[in-house]
């Protein structure tokens, strides 16, 4: 399992799987919603820059076996992280900006 399964189960990760690379910008147009909102199927979703997020870190071999959770709050991705995931954070901010729709990314430590 990865991020994308660990955080929103495994109906998503069958998604990503059968819609390996969603246009986000197409998708955004044709679908007329918010390209934070489009889903790993091209569809609208509520969380869909967080899922295209974790699925990116699933991509970019990212261990979930650390304490690291994915959210948005818009077009914002938040990052979620206990210490023993300070040493992934950087990478992960990296990923997760380098995802379309994401306009920042924020880091805060789980209380």
């Amino acid at each position: 399992m990865g991020f994308l399964g660990k955080l929103f189960g495994k109906k998503e990760e069958e998604k990503a799987k059968a819609n390996p690379r969603v246009d986000v910008k197409q998708a955004a147009t044709k679908e007329k919603i918010d390209p934070a909102k489009v889903g790993l199927d091209g569809k609208f979703d509520e969380s869909g820059l967080a899922k295209r997020v974790a699925k990116a870190l699933d991509d970019a071999g990212i261990s979930d076996s650390v304490g690291l959770w994915v959210a948005q709050t818009g077009s914002t991705v938040v990052l979620k992280y206990n210490p023993d995931a300070e040493g992934v954070l950087d990478q992960a901010k990296k990923v997760a900006q380098g995802v379309d729709g994401a306009t920042a990314v924020k880091a805060q430590p789980n209380s």
